[in-house]
């Protein structure tokens, strides 16, 4: 008989050890203390062995014991496995932390954030010198965007060195950062090699720039401003060395023959265009189709705006088509720098073009480009410009083909423009010419197709049975004349979420609607409960709003914005809320139809001591209109939302310039 001794812990904690005796031939396991260990068992009272019974309970005490263990023994067999992989993982990212090839992606990245462009090189020349970590893509890619942004003499710090649209910052004609394509010229040769063989040894000459650079931080400190936003000004001598060792950092990384990608030959582009070398900055993205790499918007920025600055109207067109056919669509600070070169250049049809991609892009202008719209309006040239004579039955098919607002037919009529700042009555007129504006139509094929993209696009963010359940919700009972948003509502001017508001808003545009039925009301469910919510005031408002089937309380984890926007597009009814819409979610969801579904459908809503006030959309369209007789009305951009306070501007000629015919005539050229 073999004896084995496991540990047994009961409820008190004493250990206590239990003999295991094995019978081989039957293999028949049973467990009962030592006499010595329980001095009231049945063997140390009268030497006799226990009854049946008592064996039936020590091999069900056995069973239970053994099962216990096991998984005593197995739980801590998993915790020492789990402690020994923890243990090794943490050594191995400790380890990984502190090999040479992190320290140095963390210092790259350091000099990034600190917007750093001399101390990023330093770091460069050391670690060629050294020869003990290889460059990869990271750190040339930091390197060149740090050269290409202190070319320009201005760093923003960035996290890893992709830098931001070269346009946003740089179009501007009064910024500060601007290098003047005649300044620059001749100062810098990437064939001269005053910072040759890929290392900068002149400790002293180092020194020196980083000294200048201090000197004029220092000068900024009398009149501060924010490095976030506006970047670190940096000095001559530094704008001059980061352009050349840019260029030769470059082409190391060609010589590496490390892989290429869009960030990098974005920033070779920038650092051309700091030369003026718009034809260089060109080639670098006909460089990124030969890497098979996809140009973003950013990408054609350096090259575009270079040939805008220089002049060649030509050139930079070919740039706007090349972007066009890769699928890339120029925004408001590409189009701003079209128009510029096509005023300058007295290029009328040029001028027609880009107002039209204008309208259909942008929609409302900024201030900047309002001026350069009123600069070509007042020129002579404009004046001597368009058909003389023309069909009004095609242009008025022209406009109905388009939709309305616009016929892209040409300039219409000739003679000196008359341009004035305007306001649009609640009826759509212009209060300066009298001309009634248009609602340019929704097409019903449109809006059907845009509601099965969006809950596309819900579901597959959203968990899908929630929002199929939210479907076959409004299909029973829909329609609705309108939805509002109620957590917008009801936290509207406060953090404390106010139901009261909402019932306002609830009944306020009702009557506005001279509906009978309640507007969809859509609330996430964590705001139905609660302390708050629960006061009986409260608690009589929601229950009004279930009885009437006109509150639905989307679940835990749900993005509400998806259903209020569903639910209005689907219905082809009003939404309220203040909610601008313009968070990643409705970027998802694109610029072209879903700006002039927004437009027709927002209503904006303020509070007064009488109670809510609404704003509701525009009597016409807002966006740059054409009319029939070639007059244009063009709506600027403004901080507020209301459109009855928004500037347009009317633009008219004499009539003595319009001679519109109902016959055709030749299509005379602009």
């Amino acid at each position: 008989m073999a004896t084995f001794l496991f540990p047994f812990y009961p409820f008190h904690h004493s250990p206590l050890s239990f003999p295991l005796s094995l019978n081989v031939k039957t293999h028949h396991y049973a467990l009962s203390p030592h006499s010595s260990s329980i001095p009231n068992s049945p063997t140390s009272q009268n030497g006799h062995q226990p009854s049946p019974s008592t064996n039936t309970i020590n091999f069900k005490q056995t069973t239970q014991t053994t099962t216990v263990t096991k998984k005593f023994l197995k739980t801590e067999r998993l915790k020492e496995n789990n402690e020994y992989v923890v243990e090794k993982k943490n050594k191995s990212n400790k380890m990984r932390k502190d090999s040479p090839e992190m320290r140095l992606r963390v210092a790259f990245d350091m000099c990034s954030k600190k917007g750093d462009a001399i101390g990023a090189l330093s770091l460069y020349d050391s670690t060629k010198k050294e020869g003990v970590v290889k460059l990869g893509q990271h750190h040339y890619t930091v390197l060149l965007y740090l050269c290409s942004s202190a070319a320009f003499g201005v760093v923003k710090p960035a996290k890893s060195g992709t830098g931001a649209r070269t346009l946003n910052a740089l179009v501007s004609p009064c910024s500060e950062v601007l290098l003047n394509n005649e300044e620059q010229s001749g100062t810098v040769d990437r064939n001269n090699t005053s910072f040759s063989n890929g290392t900068f040894d002149n400790a002293e000459e180092l020194n020196s720039l980083s000294n200048s650079n201090e000197k004029l931080q220092k000068r900024e400190e009398a009149n501060p401003f924010d490095q976030e936003e506006n970047g670190t000004l940096l000095s001559e001598d530094v704008k001059k060395y980061a352009l050349q060792r840019g260029f030769e950092v470059y082409e190391n990384m060609c010589l590496d023959k490390v892989q290429m990608n869009e960030a990098a030959l974005t920033s070779v582009a920038r650092m051309a265009m700091s030369m003026g070398d718009g034809d260089m900055a060109f080639e670098m993205v006909m460089q990124m189709k030969n890497w098979g790499i996809s140009p973003r918007l950013r990408s054609y920025g350096p090259a575009l705006w270079t040939f805008c600055n220089n002049g060649e109207i030509d050139k930079a067109f070919e740039v706007e088509k090349h972007m066009l056919e890769n699928g890339v669509y120029p925004e408001e600070p590409e189009l701003e720098a079209l128009l510029r070169v096509s005023i300058g250049a007295s290029k009328g049809d040029k001028v027609y073009y880009v107002l039209h991609k204008l309208r259909s892009c942008v929609r409302k202008v900024s201030l900047s480009i309002a001026y350069l719209i009123i600069d070509w309006f007042k020129c002579k040239h404009a004046s001597r410009i368009g058909k003389r004579k023309w069909d009004k039955r095609l242009m008025k098919e022209a406009m109905e083909n388009n939709g309305g607002g616009w016929h892209g037919q040409g300039w219409l009529g000739r003679g000196k423009w008359e341009i004035s700042h305007t306001t649009i009555g609640n009826s759509g007129v212009c209060n300066c010419c009298g001309v009634q504006l248009t609602t340019i139509d929704l097409d019903l094929i449109e809006t059907e197709n845009f509601a099965k993209s969006l809950a596309s696009f819900a579901i597959m963010r959203e968990k899908k049975s929630n929002f199929e359940k939210f479907q076959k919700w409004l299909d029973t009972y829909g329609p609705f004349d309108a939805v509002v948003d109620a957590a917008n509502v009801g936290l509207f001017g406060q953090r404390v979420f106010n139901p009261s508001k909402i019932n306002d808003v609830v009944n306020g545009i009702s009557k506005k609607l001279h509906s009978k039925k309640f507007p969809l009301i859509i609330l996430h469910n964590k705001r139905i409960k609660g302390e708050k919510v629960d006061q009986p005031i409260n608690r009589a408002l929601i229950d009004r709003w279930n009885n009437a089937d006109a509150l639905y309380a989307t679940p835990t984890g749900s993005n509400d914005d998806w259903y209020w926007l569903y639910a209005a597009i689907k219905f082809k009814c009003l939404i309220v809320t203040n909610d601008e819409m313009r968070d990643h979610l409705f970027q998802l969801l694109g610029n072209d139809f879903f700006p002039k579904w927004k437009e027709r459908h927002q209503v904006h809503f303020s509070f007064t001591d009488t109670g809510p006030e609404f704003h509701m959309p525009p009597p016409c369209s807002v966006v740059t209109q054409e009319s029939e007789e070639g007059h244009w009305h063009i709506p600027i951009e403004s901080e507020h939302n209301y459109e009855s306070e928004r500037t347009w501007l009317c633009v008219t000629r004499g009539k003595a310039g319009m001679v519109g015919q109902d016959f055709s005539t030749s299509q005379g050229k602009c």
